[in-house]
């Protein structure tokens, strides 16, 4: 029985319905580490897939997108953040601005042991967020669309982003690392858990704020489905 390349993967997908129909947790792709992109694509179809990518992330809406949640085993993620958040959140997350990015074969590591811990949300488990705590820094290596380089530091939510993309190219789910006691509903969240930071949800919920210090004073955020 013949098998279906990723080339001719992406040519079904792309003759389909936009946008792009997003693969929820529990499909089996979401669970894979993603094939190194190797070239497997032609150049103009490469850039009809990426293009796609973004017309979804932007429709779902998110601010980022890994090609597993299209159902793509591909190592490719694209990411994309106004940051159109109170000047607060702003500030408590470290969320600025990030211009239109694609990340072929990323990979990162902590700088520094600083972390914070956030609410988090993920469009391939719509309507749930959770706490997790992460390398409030990290160092990404790997290349763009065009093969150039990259080796670039992330801080604050910026870094969030990358880190749960490039973990999707990974089969890790941003439920993996979170603190399961503050699984809760979208509408929960903006309830009860919108502060800017989470501890509050901590104290009620019964889980710890894991940071650089053990504290969650100075970390958290509000909840929002975005990387």
């Amino acid at each position: 029985m013949p098998t279906t390349t990723v080339s001719e993967l992406v040519d079904e997908l792309l003759s389909g319905t936009r946008p792009l129909p997003i693969v929820s947790a529990g499909v089996p792709v979401l669970r894979q580490p993603a094939l190194p992109y190797e070239g497997q694509l032609a150049a103009d179809q490469l850039d009809r897939l990426l293009a796609a990518m973004r017309e979804t992330m932007h429709s779902a809406p998110g601010v980022g997108l890994a090609a597993p949640q299209i159902g793509v085993p591909l190592r490719l993620a694209v990411i994309e953040d106004p940051a159109e958040v109170a000047a607060e959140v702003q500030e408590v997350r470290g969320r600025v601005p990030q211009p239109y990015r694609v990340l072929v074969n990323p990979g990162y590591e902590p700088v520094g042991h600083g972390r914070a811990a956030f609410f988090e949300g993920c469009l391939s488990i719509p309507g749930w967020q959770a706490v997790v705590s992460r390398p409030d820094r990290i160092r990404l290596r790997g290349q763009d669309e065009t093969g150039r380089e990259l080796d670039e530091e992330f801080t604050g939510w910026p870094a969030r982003i990358v880190q749960h993309e490039t973990d999707h190219l990974d089969g890790v789910l941003y439920l993996d690392l979170a603190e399961t006691r503050s699984l809760s509903t979208a509408q929960a969240v903006s309830d009860y858990w919108s502060q800017p930071t989470p501890a509050t949800a901590a104290h009620s919920l019964g889980f710890p704020l894991r940071t650089a210090t053990g504290t969650g004073d100075d970390s958290g955020g509000t909840g929002a489905t975005a990387p």
